[in-house]
């Protein structure tokens, strides 16, 4: 298969509505509803929703996962962490995708890729039993060459590449991703990206010609507060088809 049958002319944008749910806990209400926020988001052109269930549920929560396959009929990205709770959430409620991440209880975000090449002994089991029920499973790495060898191994369809310390300015990031975007799609992986991403930074990233989809929650959530959440979808789209101009 070649790489112009499997990457959209312009990547698609799944948006992240975990802090929708932030802020909706921070009162105790109902009130932000992330499912709205999920119609709103996707009726402004996002392709997908991305949520987290995280294992404290500091913002998801296993109610919102319910209700979201319940009556979001766009495909849905699961986000969490490679534990056997999560697996049986994610095989009772079959979303469209899951993305396996690592998880510490004490970070405030997700700080770095998943070890993959040390996980060998118990994350292709977990890759092979979403992928039996048609879960299209991605692992969220950091761009290296031995974690992205690896996830291939390991069984998953998707790699998303960390593109947290890009984000953060650290020198050689864009070529690192660049490479490893290469070097993914050249063993069959289709490519994604996130973390960090913002309307100033966006461009190079879905630049490159192996990326499928982008995945962007903190900063279109942060300033949807000050343009509202259908401006900031429209202009991250319009630069994200820019950069492929």
């Amino acid at each position: 298969m070649t790489l112009r049958q499997i990457v959209p002319t312009v990547p698609r944008l799944g948006v992240n509505i975990d802090h929708v749910a932030t802020i909706r806990n921070a009162r105790g209400g109902p009130h932000p509803d992330p499912v709205d926020a999920a119609r709103v988001a996707l009726g402004a052109g996002a392709d997908s929703i991305t949520l987290h269930l995280r294992e404290d549920r500091r913002h998801i929560r296993d109610a919102d996962v319910v209700r979201m396959c319940a009556e979001i009929a766009a495909p849905l990205n699961l986000e969490m962490a490679a534990t056997d709770e999560m697996v049986e959430i994610a095989l009772r409620h079959a979303p469209h995708a899951c993305c396996i991440v690592p998880e510490r209880r004490a970070e405030v975000t997700t700080e770095g890729g998943l070890d993959v090449a040390g996980m060998s002994a118990t994350l292709p089991d977990q890759v092979r039993r979403l992928s039996a029920v048609g879960i299209r499973v991605s692992l969220f790495i950091d761009p290296d060459p031995a974690q992205i060898r690896a996830s291939a191994e390991a069984g998953a369809a998707v790699v998303e590449l960390h593109t947290g310390a890009y984000a953060e300015g650290r020198q050689g990031e864009l070529e690192r991703l660049r490479q490893g975007a290469a070097l993914a799609a050249s063993l069959g992986l289709e490519v994604h990206a996130g973390h960090g991403l913002t309307f100033g930074n966006v461009a190079p990233i879905a630049a490159l010609p192996e990326v499928a989809e982008l995945n962007i929650g903190h900063f279109l959530i942060g300033q949807a507060i000050l343009e509202g959440l259908p401006a900031v979808i429209g202009r991250m789209r319009a630069l994200m088809a820019a950069a492929r101009v």
